[in-house]
């Protein structure tokens, strides 16, 4: 049977229907914004928890504490530091990108998950740019090329010269294959044409109490966690890998210095959430990080720990985190980086 065709009701026209839906559509829009303005203007209302991807003992939980301490004083809100190791920070990453993008899930990104996973791992369960929303960049450190002293090298070259001898027998640590450890041995590798047999860990931690027992001969890791074993003489820093001499270890040559020109590198450390957080949150976090990062008490603790204080806009963090990936990726292929 035939169905009679629906007829507009007497007085009205079909252009009253259309402006009759788009009145529709702009009330649903302003009843998803209404709790997203509400959310901003009552944020933080509850605890705010700030994940990190390693094991405790890390610069990068270091770090975390540090910025959670700080923060909660400025925005007068809890801030609770949770682990999640593992697979270079990738796990607690993925963790923050698929939470709720209402300001109270944060993760303090390191440019191994955030910037290097991308050339390493083929099925990230997160895109990097896409997932997330940079806050603020916090810190970058250098890396620190340590050996046990038991090792008879007492600088770059010498070690150099015991890397070729050994033929690939000499063990350097990481905090896990894909890390700013594992990098930074890797393009010395590369630098070098010398092979090293990488053994990777859980976190730092385990890597650093491996080099202090002699079960591996070399790691490149940051000041932090190390810098108490140097001064004690339980360690030997040969080189830094960063562009100057650091104040902490002033006698400490730079790897160009060394006679490796041109070798240089950094890790950074920035605060990002879930993709999709309120504009007024992101601001609000922000503008207490930087506060905080451009305080005399914060500028002392990162420079006691052979760091340098960042800062910035989210969108100069964005570039940032742009850029690296594409850096990384290329470094990765050169250097022949697998996942062990």
């Amino acid at each position: 049977m035939a169905h009679a065709a629906v007829r507009p009701l007497p007085g009205i026209t079909k252009g009253d229907i259309i402006m009759f839906k788009l009145h529709r559509l702009l009330a649903g829009a302003i009843a998803c914004v209404v709790p997203l303005c509400a959310l901003a203007q009552d944020y933080p209302a509850k605890p705010i928890k700030l994940i990190v991807g390693y094991a405790p003992g890390g610069f990068t939980d270091v770090a975390a504490r540090m910025i959670a301490t700080d923060l909660q004083k400025r925005i007068g809100q809890t801030v609770v530091v949770e682990n999640k190791a593992g697979a270079t920070g990738t796990i607690g990453a993925d963790a923050v990108a698929k939470s709720a993008p209402d300001g109270y899930t944060l993760l303090l990104a390191h440019q191994n998950s955030n910037a290097v996973a991308p050339a390493l791992f083929p099925k990230l369960p997160y895109d990097v740019v896409k997932d997330f929303t940079p806050i603020a960049l916090v810190a970058n450190t250098p890396l620190l090329m340590i050996v046990n002293p038991s090792v008879s090298a007492k600088d770059p070259a010498s070690f150099i010269a015991l890397a070729k001898k050994e033929k690939g027998a000499l063990r350097f640590a990481s905090s896990g294959s894909g890390s700013s450890q594992h990098i930074g041995a890797a393009m010395f590798m590369l630098a070098t044409q010398t092979e090293m047999n990488h053994i990777p860990y859980k976190g730092s931690a385990q890597a650093l109490n491996d080099l202090l027992s002699g079960q591996v001969e070399l790691n490149f890791d940051s000041p932090p966690p190390t810098l108490q074993f140097i001064k004690a003489g339980k360690l030997r820093a040969l080189a830094i890998t960063s562009a100057k001499r650091s104040p902490l270890l002033p006698d400490v040559p730079t790897m160009a210095e060394a006679g490796l020109p041109g070798f240089e590198f950094t890790q950074w450390f920035g605060v990002v959430g879930p993709a999709g957080m309120p504009a007024p949150v992101v601001k609000r976090l922000n503008e207490a990080i930087n506060a905080g990062l451009a305080s005399p008490e914060m500028k002392e603790k990162l420079a006691a720990l052979g760091a340098t204080p960042m800062g910035g806009t989210p969108e100069e963090f964005a570039r940032t985190i742009k850029a690296d990936t594409l850096r990384f990726a290329k470094l990765v292929n050169e250097a022949k980086i697998k996942l062990d």
